[in-house]
């Protein structure tokens, strides 16, 4: 699928709010669950900031905002035990995947970029032959991984409801449609930005 074709691949299927999507394994470095994020002041809102995977710092893009879904309803906050310390920081449930980028979309941030932290405040964590990038997606659920072959997976033409450019193909899991994501199309112009 590397090339907009139809052949199989293996999928790793998620839920970022009500819309199922998927990613192909081989751009995926590793699941975690939702990290905090310190905030990169000047950032665009789809960056939820910046975190530090085993001494990488990595930008994390809240997935919601990237596919211009609208926002997720904040669950209530229950009163902390008395006996419980006071912690400024606040993790949202769901995961964030790790992915690598590489090609044109990365390396064109990464000519762009500056080196070291402000790099990866950019662009996320550059690898040292400066052409792949890992960055973060925060998702609301990691669903299943899949091989997907020709039987499943179809032309980009019916669409639900996320931009067409975005989209490689859409299948089917257990009945359910999900949209496979154009990962390159979706992040490159934010690393850019």
């Amino acid at each position: 699928m590397t090339d907009g074709s139809l052949v199989p691949a293996r999928l790793l299927v998620f839920r970022v709010g009500t819309l199922a999507c998927a990613a192909e394994v081989d751009q995926v470095r590793e699941i975690l669950p939702r990290l905090p994020t310190t905030r990169i002041p000047g950032a665009p809102p789809v960056v939820a900031g910046l975190v530090n995977v085993r001494g990488t710092l990595v930008t994390v893009v809240e997935g919601w905002r990237a596919l211009g879904l609208p926002a997720p309803p904040t669950p209530p906050t229950p009163a902390p035990p008395a006996t419980a310390p006071s912690s400024s920081l606040e993790v949202a449930a769901g995961s964030t995947i790790i992915l690598e980028l590489g090609g044109d979309a990365a390396g064109a941030a990464g000519a762009a970029g500056a080196a070291g932290a402000a790099g990866a405040a950019a662009g996320g964590a550059e690898k040292e032959d400066g052409l792949h990038r890992l960055i973060g997606f925060t998702v609301d659920e990691v669903l299943d991984m899949l091989a997907a072959g020709e039987n499943t997976l179809e032309d980009r033409h019916d669409l639900p409801g996320v931009d067409p450019t975005l989209v490689r193909a859409v299948g089917r899991r257990n009945g359910d449609v999900f949209i496979v994501l154009d990962v390159a199309a979706l992040l490159g112009p934010i690393l850019t930005s």
